[in-house]
This record gives C-alpha cells, structure tokens and sequence, in this order.
C-alpha cells in the first residue's frame, strides 16, 4: 500500500469584500482626479505654460488619455484586478516593466497626498482668513507656507485615512456628499463668470498651434494629463464592485465628466481673471476667481468646495493606493504586511495606515521647497511625467494582448490596438522630450521648482528606486510574479469580442 504524498495546501489568497455599485465607482473616481482642485489650482500652473490656450491644452490632452482609458476598460473586461496596469503589463509586456508601473503608480500617489495635504491645508487658512482669524498669538497664518498648510493638512490628511480604513463603501458615500457641494458651485461659479466677465471670448483659446513654444505644448500637455489622473482609481477597486464592466463605466463616465469641467473652467476663468491673475495667484486661484464675482459669505463658497475637493482627493487617494500594493503584496512582490485584510471591514487597512503615514513622511520632506506654489510645480511635473509612462505602458500591453483582433475583427482591432498604441507613442514622446528639455534648460542641481536637474531628479529617482525595489522581490522574496507575470494571454481577443 503505497502512502499518500504529503502536500501543502497554498495559503488563501486574501479577497476584498464586493460591495460596490456604479456610482460609488464615478464618486471614488472623480474624488480622485479631483476637478475642483484640478482646476483652482491646475489651471493657474497650466496657464503659466500655454498663456491663454488652456482649453486647448485640455481637448488635446484629452484624446491620448481617452485612448488609455479605452485599453483600461478592455483589460478590465478579461482580468479585473486591483493592481490593474500592473498585473496586465507584466502579463503581457514584461514583469520588470509591470512592476514599474506599479511601483511609480505608487510613488506618484504618496507625493500627490503629499502636495494635496499642502493644498488642504492651504484652503483651511485661506478660509480662517476669510473669517477674520488671522493669527494665533505671534504665528501669522500664511496660505502660501509650505510648513504651515502641510502642518495643518496632515491632521486632515490622518482622518480621512482612518475613515477610508472602514471600507470603500463607507467612503463613497461621504466623497459623493461633498461632490454634489463642489459641482454645484463649480457650475454655478463657472457659468456665472462666463456670462458676466468683463474679458471677451475667444476662439484663438481653442487653438493649440498658437501656444508659445514646443517645451510649452509639451509642458502643458503632461500637466492636463496631471489633471486628468485618477480616473483609473475606478478600477483599483474592480475587485470590490458587483461587476467588473461597472468599473469600465465608472471610469469612463469620470473622464467625460472631467473634459466638461475642465472646458467650462478654463473658459469662465479666462473670462474674469487676466493671465497674469490666472497665472500669479497659484493655490490661491479659485479663492481669487471668487471675489472677484461675489461678495462675502458667496464669495468664500468656491473655497469652500476647494476645501471639500481637497479632503476627497485625500480619501480618495489613499484608496486606490492601498489597493495597488494589496495586490502586488499578493504577488508577493512586496511584503505580506500590505495584503493584509481586515476581518472586520474587508479592506487593506494595514496597508491604508502604512499609505496615509508615508504621505506624511513625504510631506514633512516637501519643507525643502518654502512656498507652496514652487512645491506645486516641482510635484505635478515630476508626477505628470511618471503617470504618462505608466498610461503609455499600460496601454502597449492591450495592443499587445489583443492584436490577433487585427487579423480577425479589424474594428475591434482599431479600437484595441492602433487607438492604444498611438495614445502610448504621443505620451512616451512627450515625457521624453519634456525630460529632455528639462536636463538642458540647466548647469546645477538646487532643490528648486525652476531647476530643470531638479526636476528631472525627482521622476528619473521614483523609476531607478523602482528597479532597486523589483530587483530585490525577484532574487531575494523569489515572488512568483516574475515567472507567471510574463506571457499572453491567448483567451483575451475572444473574451473581449464575447463579453458584453
């Protein structure tokens, strides 16, 4: 009688609780990108870099990340995953590079925290000053402090963190309550400044060939692509929908949403502020743009809704992060401590704490830059640079993955292949030129926002740390990722032609 092997049942793969709809979705999404801070703030930097162009600037950059957000929703379609570009370009372009994308996704969401904890911080003293408090005892509030609005950011920053520790679901509905807010006196705002501002529409706005220079279109283009970031965090959650074709809708639906809102921003803004107002104010934009068309209290409501859209991009960050390395801890590319999920909740909290603690790290490391705005624009160029290299691999890996479609359903294969890989090629193009551009305009490193060196040391280091990191889940955890993370999947051209 021969004796049965002795074997090992593997460990259960550690699940999220399925408890979303579509709308949380959209609300989790849209929190993300964040349209309210993206245009207070966004605009003024853009506006600095294509002058008066803006919407331009917003259209074109809106047809690459349409088409990312085209492969997204097809690869969410065939393998929905929380780690998303990670997990679909390891398995179909190479593990290293898969590991990147999820590494720099990473990097660039703690240093978004850590400009957004700035920026909340930032509309908190704006809106004291608006009340008449101005000071307590000898420390006058400054907006424009990096170390006064991080100090008062991170203690908003440690509360949405435990709120989002209690589960997406949780979450959600709160970020939809303060979306509501934002929309109706971002519309409000924006559609009365477009009827009443004392400077006249344009069509030359909607014309990208007039914009200065080919570093600024390339500039303005990485940072709309900055403004548009977040609308993937739909699908950092797909694991925790009912169905993972909401995740696609959410996702899609967040984008067009935030092209409208973009547009209408940029032209109410230009119709009451002069460039040198959009330009100069930075943090201070929207609250500027408000007392401008009203007076007090209406005037502080567009402050208001910066407030709330800052404390939601905060959450909402936190979210999608703690999910991307959730699943690259499953893959055991990084240590067990990020996959572990609350009995209670459903949900990484570990991981959500150790997120929203490396966002406080990184933003007490911001104090090197003194001014808020300098510290601004160093974030959103060296962040606008690694988010277009991570939509540009992501969606190589669906033109990949489905290019049989193009022997077989030519449609189908336009719309997964060539869409994509066009969308790439333009971002890889522009972040490489841009990171040219960035090496030549200068002889000296200095931790300066206007230090080119500088800023490109910040994107080049959160790519090299990233391969220092992959190196060591490979050779020393031996994560299985770099074995089973490589290869096509042969199925995913028929799946997605049946899927519906």
């Amino acid at each position: 009688m021969s004796e049965r092997p002795f074997t090992v049942d593997p460990p259960a793969r550690p699940e999220l609780r399925k408890s979303l709809s579509v709308a949380d979705g959209v609300a989790v999404a849209a929190s993300s990108t964040a349209a309210t801070t993206s245009i207070g703030i966004g605009l003024g930097v853009t506006a600095a870099v294509v002058g008066p162009h803006l919407p331009a600037i917003m259209l074109l950059a809106f047809l690459p990340v349409l088409g990312i957000a085209g492969a997204y929703s097809r690869l969410n379609r065939v393998e929905p995953n929380a780690g998303n570009g990670y997990v679909w370009v390891g398995r179909s372009l190479s593990p290293w590079l898969g590991f990147m994308v999820g590494w720099v996704n990473f990097v660039a969401s703690v240093a978004f925290l850590a400009y957004t904890t700035a920026v909340t911080g930032s509309a908190l003293l704006q809106l004291a000053g608006e009340a008449g408090l101005h000071r307590i005892g000898s420390l006058v509030f400054d907006p424009d402090s990096t170390a006064q609005t991080t100090a008062v950011g991170i203690v908003v920053l440690a509360a949405v963190t435990l709120t989002a520790v209690t589960g997406v679901r949780t979450a959600a509905r709160l970020q939809t309550g303060l979306l509501v807010f934002e929309y109706v006196v971002l519309i409000g705002f924006c559609g009365y400044g477009i009827v009443t501002g004392p400077h006249s529409f344009s069509l030359a706005w909607f014309d990208p060939f007039a914009i200065p220079s080919a570093t600024a279109l390339a500039q303005g283009l990485l940072l709309s692509v900055f403004c548009y970031w977040g609308f993937e965090a739909a699908f950092t959650v797909n694991e925790e929908v009912r169905d993972p074709r909401d995740a696609s809708r959410a996702g899609t639906i967040t984008l067009v949403t935030m092209l409208g809102l973009f547009l209408l921003g940029s032209v109410a803004f230009q119709r009451v502020l002069s460039q040198g107002e959009l330009a100069g104010h930075g943090a201070q934009g929207l609250a500027y743009y408000g007392d401008r068309l009203a007076d007090q209290p209406w005037a502080a409501l567009p402050l208001v809704a910066l407030m709330f859209s800052a404390v939601a991009s905060l959450q909402a960050g936190v979210i999608p992060t703690a999910r991307g390395m959730f699943a690259m801890s499953r893959d055991r590319t990084l240590g067990p401590v990020w996959s572990r999920v609350s009995a209670r909740y459903g949900t990484p909290a570990v991981g959500t704490l150790l997120i929203g603690a490396l966002a406080v790290a990184a933003a007490a490391g911001a104090l090197v830059i003194p001014r808020l705005a300098d510290m601004i624009d160093a974030v959103v160029n060296a962040v606008g640079i690694v988010v277009a290299l991570s939509y540009a691999l992501t969606a190589l890996a669906a033109a990949v993955r489905f290019r049989s479609l193009l022997r077989t359903d030519w449609r189908q294969g336009v719309r997964a292949v060539v869409l994509p890989t066009l969308s790439a090629l333009a971002l890889l193009g522009l972040g490489g030129y841009l990171g040219w551009s960035f090496y030549d305009s200068a002889d000296h490193l200095e931790a300066s926002a206007d230090n080119g060196w500088f800023l490109l040391l910040m994107p080049v280091a959160m790519i090299v740390s990233g391969f220092a990191v992959a190196a060591w889940a490979k050779w020393v955890r031996r994560s299985p990722y770099f074995h089973t993370g490589a290869g096509t999947d042969a199925d995913s051209p028929e799946l997605l032609t049946t899927s519906h």
